[in-house]
């Protein structure tokens, strides 16, 4: 999970000072808000529990605190600004509503220059491994938004590069977004075991409002082939089993052990994550990175390299065809 680092020296003590009201009201590292419901609140409720819950716990006198934004921030947490008074901070919670701590604070040596929060976009890898026909592997969670924002910067050049690489997509091995997403990832697997010609039209289609029924309809997959391969591949690899097990869960999420030979080969920790020709790549995540990126792992680039004009915006994170102007590589990860 990518940490927001606040800056060393003189600009870390003045940040930390200006935000210390907020952490008082926090109350420390990690404070419990209620009592575990085992379900994730949406950002409304959850924006609400700790807006009852700081102004509560405020000091007599005190003027109200505001919870001024909340955000997606990463797989498992919202991101919010927080305000009392002319002071401000960040704060995070967690989305089932039962713990809150301020941003992750950089305590290691300190360097010649300030640490800034990572908000860079991502330049492409130069070390790509070269081959004749570059094989592109991407691990995503269905659900994960920032599985479903490089999904739909790397469709165009999948499209573009056809056949010339050999573009598979895989799945993390564990699942963070409950059994809707288990579902989904047997699904897509499925689609593209038994179908592959659909699955990019598909994915296209889904990744707009995540609407799987009608997608499947208007792109004509065989729903009697789909079914079959989904009862076969949930037995074989024990999908459903493994999910109703706790056992066998990995901390808080079940295992999706389709893949776990290959993420485990490549130390695929989060989705995304791309790998080419055997090794994880670091991208920016809109089209023409990526395919400047895939291409860049070419003996002899194929003319749709130089040839194809793919957008440089960055999709937005989650569903729908929105952009962002946020460039930073925020990921669906446990750790």
């Amino acid at each position: 999970m990518d940490e927001a680092k606040m800056p060393r020296g003189k600009n870390f003590l003045v940040g930390f000072i200006a935000g210390f009201i907020i952490m008082l009201i926090i109350s420390g590292v990690v404070y419990g808000l209620q009592t575990f419901s085992g379900k994730n609140l949406t950002a409304a409720k959850a924006k609400q529990v700790v807006q009852n819950f700081v102004n509560k716990d405020l000091p007599q006198g005190q003027a109200a605190a505001q919870i001024d934004s909340i955000e997606n921030f990463n797989c498992g947490l919202y991101k919010m600004q927080i305000s009392l008074g002319e002071q401000k901070a960040e704060a995070y919670v967690t989305k089932d509503g039962t713990k809150i701590f301020p941003a992750a604070i950089d305590i290691s040596p300190s360097s010649s220059t300030d640490k800034q929060v990572n908000t860079q976009t991502p330049q492409a890898s130069a070390n790509v491994t070269k081959s004749n026909k570059p094989k592109v592997e991407l691990f995503i969670m269905s659900y994960c938004p920032y599985g479903t924002q490089i999904e739909k910067g790397i469709i165009p050049v999948v499209e573009a590069l056809g056949n010339k690489i050999d573009f598979s997509l895989k799945f993390v091995n564990y699942a963070m977004h409950d059994k809707k997403e288990v579902d989904e990832n047997l699904k897509q697997y499925c689609i593209d075991k038994t179908q592959g010609d659909k699955l990019m039209p598909y994915l296209t289609c889904f990744l707009k409002a995540g609407d799987s029924a009608s997608c499947l309809a208007s792109n004509g997959i065989n729903q009697g082939k789909l079914d079959s391969c989904i009862s076969s591949s949930d037995k074989e690899f024990k999908i459903t089993e493994n999910f109703n097990n706790k056992q066998t869960w990995l901390g808080n999420y079940p295992p999706f052990n389709i893949y776990k030979t290959d993420a485990e080969k490549y130390g695929v920790q989060g989705s995304p994550t791309l790998v080419i020709n055997g090794a994880q790549v670091e991208t920016a995540r809109d089209s023409a990175s990526l395919l400047k990126t895939i291409c860049g792992a070419f003996n002899n680039a194929p003319d749709a390299c130089s040839k194809a004009s793919l957008s440089s915006a960055t999709p937005a994170p989650g569903f729908g065809e929105g952009t962002t102007a946020n460039t930073a590589a925020a990921d669906c990860a446990t750790n």
